[in-house]
């Protein structure tokens, strides 16, 4: 890990959605740490400043790579960035998914939007491994068709269930409508025993992680990725508190057991 952005050079960009791009990179300087699926980086545009990003692809499953928004001055600046430009990064920083906690169990993985690109490192470990792990299941909701990202690949990863729910259809769509939750009707796991992965939009991720949690998996084996106001990722500015929790270094990952309670604290 490094606290000075390592320049990177986007080797491809990829657009997502009208604001959402995937933007693969190559260092240009000693690589920086493997990161784990679900960790981030500080990812550093020059002239405008620095946002952390979960990484949508790691060294081991296809080369580094982030999925960007365009919701700010950073952001956008970022999903401006084309084949050649040079971007800083620093880390790998935070928690990861943990996949080593679902080894002889279901998977069931739950995205919301662009929270699948967190999620896609998960998904494309679990199943390269097939043998350490039991059915896996991927749900993917987002509001419109237009936020949908990733929806060719998923359809030729070899799970038992892959699931696609929007909020609100347009003319042209012919899939579900209706919460992400409501697939988990068709997914095929042994709740008792299986282990599940939830990122998106936080009133999303506490609907989701309590359906689980009724229908009977462990509130340890859930696991979620928080979002908070991250500014230094090394623990040190305090703006990414969850009450007692840092989320640059406890986070973004935490297990259901930890998140809930504190996400019931309105004040946090």
């Amino acid at each position: 890990m490094t606290d000075v952005p390592v320049p990177h050079r986007v080797v491809a960009r990829r657009p997502e959605t009208a604001d959402t791009v995937t933007l693969c990179l190559e260092p240009l300087a000693e690589p920086l740490t493997d990161f784990e699926p679900g960790q981030f980086a500080m990812v550093h545009c020059f002239g405008r400043g620095e946002i952390p990003v979960s990484v949508s692809s790691v060294q081991s499953t296809g080369g580094l790579a982030h999925t960007i928004r365009a919701v700010g001055a950073v952001s956008a600046g970022l999903c401006e960035a084309q084949a050649g430009d040079v971007l800083g990064l620093r880390g790998p920083y935070g928690a990861g998914w943990e996949l080593e906690r679902a080894r002889g169990r279901d998977v069931v993985v739950v995205a919301g939007g662009i929270g699948l690109a967190p999620l896609r490192p998960l998904i494309l470990r679990a199943l390269a491994e097939p043998a350490r792990y039991g059915r896996v299941n991927v749900l993917i909701g987002a509001r419109t068709p237009g936020d949908l990202i990733g929806l060719k690949e998923a359809a030729r990863w070899s799970t038992v269930y892959t699931g696609v729910t929007v909020d609100r259809p347009d003319d042209e769509w012919r899939g579900d409508v209706g919460l992400v939750t409501q697939l988990l009707d068709r997914a095929d796991f042994e709740a008792a025993d299986a282990c599940a992965f939830v990122c998106g939009p936080e009133p999303m991720i506490r609907a989701t992680a309590r359906d689980l949690a009724h229908r009977g998996v462990l509130r340890e084996r859930i696991r979620v990725s928080l979002e908070r106001n991250m500014r230094c990722a090394t623990g040190h500015c305090g703006h990414c508190q969850l009450g007692p929790v840092l989320l640059c270094q406890a986070g973004p990952v935490v297990g259901w057991d930890q998140a809930e309670p504190l996400l019931s604290v309105r004040e946090l």
